[in-house]
């Protein structure tokens, strides 16, 4: 055995002897990598073939073979992986004598406790299993001979090889859909904060089907970079299963850390960027190959058609003219004949929108041929090539497939440098369901639907892509981003009035959706610093569409009907200061039919009273009902403990607050004679499971909560004991501030803090120790994030002075921890 630096000295068939080898070769100092695996299949190896020979001597079989099959016939043996063999036999030794030499190999494997797919079985049944079981077939694509007859084995091999490449057009879409089935279950790799390494499309089952489809003779994968990707995902795999002690293809975030310290990473996020990055290659090398797959069985389909109608002859693809340079050919965007890439700068992008506009992939040859022969566009770019940007930009879901085109051969970091940092840049929140890069894509994607609506859409596309380019620097993502913005448009040709307005949408994008939900927009001051913030008619209109687009290219939890509501309110307020009409100070808030009635029976009984209905008419984008839950108002006379107390209940039965508002109301004049402070309470509420509890409980549990017989803080505290939560990763600590300037009637507390029952129950006591009280209160969950912003003042009515104010949300702060 030839020494790779890490290599045990050969062992023999005690299975003490190979235990004892492969501890030291695992435990040794060097890192995961192509020699430790190469090293462990080649210890087995040895190991194997003494058991086989000692085997085959004692049961006095000839004719047959040990086999590796799958990633151990690869040489691709992980700390963990099964091994994967057949015991290959002529036919011709007596079944029992078979038999027994089968349990001379499998037994010393199982004692040490190693996983086995094993099987034996004849050529002809090598060849009949694997025509009827196509997982059977491609493992044996990768079968070598460990010990006994070679002769046998490479015969084997020679048939089954055959066989697949006869029966490559039946076999290879039947792949194809195992594939597409897998990717469904599984997701997209390159996309996940906890990707499986193997079955994940990207990984290393799409690597098996690459070499499958190579195998076929149909058609090849690019090899640019596969062997790299490869040898990413098997290392992160070692390193896994060394980390973790077992046999698992999830890399789950709380071994992020120790596996990137395994293969001497900086940290987690640095890891995860360079799984990403090996899966989108194979991802992109899966996608051109079973393109070239179908192209070439559709052709051998058509084939001899034609020859019958042409008399023999081939035709030759139809060339479309699709722009100046681009043509269609064959289903795919080619160059022209004609086109001269190293004197057209332009033709990148003249070629990229042409292929969204016409829903067609990019040929990979052309992609290679101009990122190998364009030169650098001007800077400033040409109008031409600004205007075929926001073309390509614009075509909506075919932009995607043609972008990842581009930038599979580098050719977006050479056209944008900066987005260099947010490439495969991995999100850690959970609401987000891309990385940076292709979230920002996905969002000119939704923008693409948008443009209808502005004024000025070539700003909104642009402002879309480059929205969260600022995560890839340090601080805060909106203020570094407005920077580079600033660059980028100038970079591209924009003017400077258009370039401001640019940087004005990345810096504020954040803007509308979080004074929306997080801000009380009765409150002159939150509309006046908004339209201050935004400056003019023209970029208020773009940046509400950007910001929908934003929220619906983030994930599902980021945008709803509600918060279309909220935003658009908010526009409307400040579209009216921005015309000119200055927002008065606020009347005391209305009531409408429903909570007039609340608020009357209130009055009358001096209890609270309660609606609880689901909410009616609530539609996605799609037309689909959203899963909002159910609405819950609560109306009672003001008094001390109320947040607690509701918030309280509402954890104690189990329901999940989506939404919350609250606030102060008073009724018109003549309904009731009771005390005019109201208090309304509205939520949204959806069972954690099971089913919704009744109003009537609801209430009786509120009327003990405020009355002290209901110790709310005892009950979560007894439950919690009893049902302890499931830790999962380590949550960043909750954050409390003081919204400086943030109205000039209240002073505004914003929390920000991981979801979890009782948490604004919490809160609500912490308000309430501090002896303030509270005017209004907006709740926002996003994800496993909420967001509550509370306006509170003295009980005088007066905003607190800075000193309470900053000693007020440091209480808070220490209630949540």
């Amino acid at each position: 055995m030839t020494s790779t630096g890490t290599t045990p000295e050969p062992t023999t068939s005690e299975p003490g002897g190979y235990a004892a080898a492969r501890l030291r070769l695992l435990q040794g100092k060097a890192r995961s990598g192509p020699s430790r695996r190469a090293a462990l299949a080649t210890l087995t190896d040895h190991w194997l073939t003494a058991l086989f020979d000692t085997a085959a001597g004692q049961t006095g079989v000839r004719g047959a073979a040990l086999v590796a099959v799958g990633g151990h016939g690869r040489g691709e043996l992980s700390p963990r992986s099964d091994l994967d063999l057949l015991l290959l036999h002529d036919g011709k030794a007596d079944p029992a004598a078979v038999a027994a030499l089968a349990d001379r190999l499998w037994y010393p494997v199982w004692d040490l406790g190693l996983a086995l797919d094993h099987s034996v079985r004849t050529p002809a049944e090598v060849r009949r299993a694997a025509g009827e079981d196509l997982k059977v077939q491609l493992g044996l694509l990768d079968a070598r001979p460990v010990a006994g007859d070679r002769g046998l084995v490479a015969a084997m091999r020679t048939a089954t090889l055959a066989d697949w490449r006869n029966r490559a057009p039946a076999h290879l879409p039947a792949l194809a859909e195992l594939c597409r089935e897998r990717a469904e279950r599984q997701g997209e790799l390159r996309f996940l904060l906890e990707p499986d390494l193997k079955e994940a499309r990207g990984g290393l089952r799409d690597l098996t089907a690459l070499r499958a489809i190579a195998a076929s003779w149909v058609a090849d994968a690019p090899h640019e970079g596969l062997a790299e990707a490869r040898r990413v995902l098997l290392d992160t795999r070692d390193a896994l299963h060394l980390t973790t002690g077992r046999a698992t293809d999830r890399l789950a975030l709380q071994e992020q850390d120790q596996v990137a310290e395994a293969l001497g990473l900086l940290d987690a996020d640095t890891l995860l960027r360079q799984v990403y990055e090996a899966a989108r290659t194979v991802s992109y090398a899966t996608d051109v190959t079973w393109r070239e797959v179908s192209r070439v069985l559709r052709a051998r389909s058509a084939r001899p058609r034609l020859r019958a109608v042409l008399g023999g002859r081939a035709a030759a693809p139809e060339r479309v003219p699709l722009a100046d340079g681009v043509v269609e050919a064959d289903g795919e965007v080619v160059l022209a004949r004609t086109a001269r890439p190293e004197r057209d700068p332009v033709l990148v992008l003249r070629a990229a929108a042409a292929a969204a506009q016409s829903e067609l992939p990019l040929s990979r040859h052309v992609v290679r041929r101009l990122a190998t022969a364009s030169g650098p566009l001007p800077v400033p770019w040409p109008a031409e090539a600004r205007e075929e940007l926001v073309t390509l930009l614009g075509a909506g879901e075919a932009t995607v497939p043609v972008w990842e085109a581009l930038e599979a051969e580098g050719l977006i970091t050479r056209l944008l440098p900066d987005w260099e940092r947010v490439h495969c840049r991995p999100q850690r929140n959970p609401v987000h369901t891309w990385t940076v890069d292709r979230h920002l894509v996905e969002t000119t994607v939704r923008a693409s639907s948008l443009t209808r609506r502005v004024g000025r859409p070539d700003l909104l596309l642009v402002a879309a892509l480059l929205h969260d380019i600022g995560k890839g620097w340090p601080g805060d993502h909106s203020a570094a981003g407005e920077v580079i913005a600033r660059d980028t448009a100038a970079r591209i040709g924009f003017d400077r009035h258009d370039t401001d307005v640019v940087a004005a949408l990345v810096r504020h994008h954040l803007l509308l959706v979080e004074t929306a939900t997080r801000r009380d927009l009765d409150d002159p001051a939150t509309v006046r610093a908004v339209a201050a913030a935004v400056g003019t008619t023209t970029t208020l209109e773009l940046l509400h569409a950007l910001t929908e687009a934003d929220a619906l290219a983030t994930g599902p939890a980021a945008w709803s009907t509600w918060r279309a509501s909220l935003v658009a309110d908010l526009v409307g307020r400040v579209a009216a200061v921005l015309a000119g009409r200055v927002p008065e100070e606020p009347e005391p808030a209305g009531t409408g039919a429903e909570q007039e009635r609340l608020a009357v029976e209130a009055l009358r009984t001096g209890g609270p009273v309660l609606a609880l209905h689901a909410r009616a008419g609530t539609r996605d984008e799609n037309g689909e009902p959203e899963p909002v839950g159910v609405e819950l108002h609560i109306a009672l006379p003001d008094r001390p403990g109320v947040l607690p107390a509701a918030a309280g209940v509402l954890a104690l039965h189990r329901l999940t607050v989506r939404s919350a508002d609250l606030r102060a109301v008073e009724l018109p004049t003549g309904l009731g004679d009771g005390p005019a402070d109201l208090l309304l309470l509205s939520w949204r509420v959806a069972a954690e499971y099971g089913s919704l509890p009744r109003a009537d409980r609801l209430r009786a549990d509120l009327v003990r909560a405020l009355d002290g017989s209901l110790d709310i803080r005892a009950r979560l505290a007894e439950r919690e004991a009893a049902h302890p939560r499931r830790r999962g990763t380590k949550a960043p600590p909750p954050r409390v501030t003081v919204a400086a300037a943030g109205s000039k009637l209240a002073t505004v507390i914003e929390v920000r803090a991981q979801d979890a029952p009782g948490l604004l129950h919490r809160i609500g006591r912490a308000l309430e120790g501090g002896g303030v009280r509270v005017r209004s209160a907006h709740v926002s969950t996003l994800g496993a994030n909420a967001v509550d912003t509370v306006y509170v003042t003295r009980r005088d009515g007066t905003p607190l002075p800075d000193a309470e104010a900053a000693a007020l949300a440091r209480d808070i702060e220490d209630a949540l921890r």
